[in-house]
């Protein structure tokens, strides 16, 4: 059974993933989406880029609170990327781009790095943190990734595959947080929540 916090939590994303999984925390909480860009500088590490950005989403949030003098609640920001080796994996441009990317991470390990970034409108404290997971995807091949591409699955999500859709037949096994792969880490967050007094459990 859920404590609530006396404490009101936004997520800035539009991601509907992230927001199936904010909902099973039981917190009261709203949806509120930041229009921001999301380059970065080069020579970031991973762990830099993913938490930048949710910061980043976060930040733009906070200031629309302020702008509308609403003064209470935590805003939550995320970002989620994959990297394979020394390359950074964002979200295709179109199926070829899709196609390269699966190919080269099928039958290979590779790791998703997500960012959270938690900000008081009350107290003005902020958190940055991240987790990674490793992730196994099983050989395939150019016909196996043409018909997943058809399935259209893999169009607007990082690394061009979903571990929560049909693209979970394409991962042989992971190391770390499941959720993480998602977008959100839950674990990760709840305990951030609980340092800004927003007792989950």
């Amino acid at each position: 059974m859920s404590i609530f916090g006396a404490k009101k939590i936004i997520l800035a994303s539009s991601s509907p993933r992230r927001q199936e999984l904010i909902q099973t925390l039981g917190l009261p909480y709203e949806i509120r989406v930041s229009d921001v860009q999301e380059d970065t500088e080069p020579g970031m590490s991973p762990s830099e880029i993913v938490e930048q950005l949710s910061g980043r989403k976060a930040a733009a949030v906070c200031e629309m609170f302020k702008a509308e003098q609403r003064t209470e609640g935590i805003v939550i920001g995320s970002d989620t990327i994959v990297v394979l080796g020394d390359q950074v994996l964002g979200k295709p441009q179109d199926r070829k781009d899709a196609a390269r990317m699966l190919e080269a991470l099928q039958g290979k390990v590779h790791h998703v790095y997500s960012g959270v970034a938690c900000m008081d409108l009350g107290t003005g404290r902020e958190l940055y943190a991240h987790r990674v997971t490793a992730v196994y995807m099983k050989p395939m091949s150019s016909l196996q990734i043409e018909r997943y591409i058809d399935t259209n699955e893999p169009m607007d999500k990082a690394g061009s595959y979903a571990i929560q859709g049909i693209g979970a037949t394409l991962i042989e096994r992971i190391e770390g947080d499941y959720f993480n792969v998602v977008g959100l880490p839950l674990c990760l967050l709840g305990e951030m929540l609980g340092e800004l007094g927003v007792t989950v459990l």
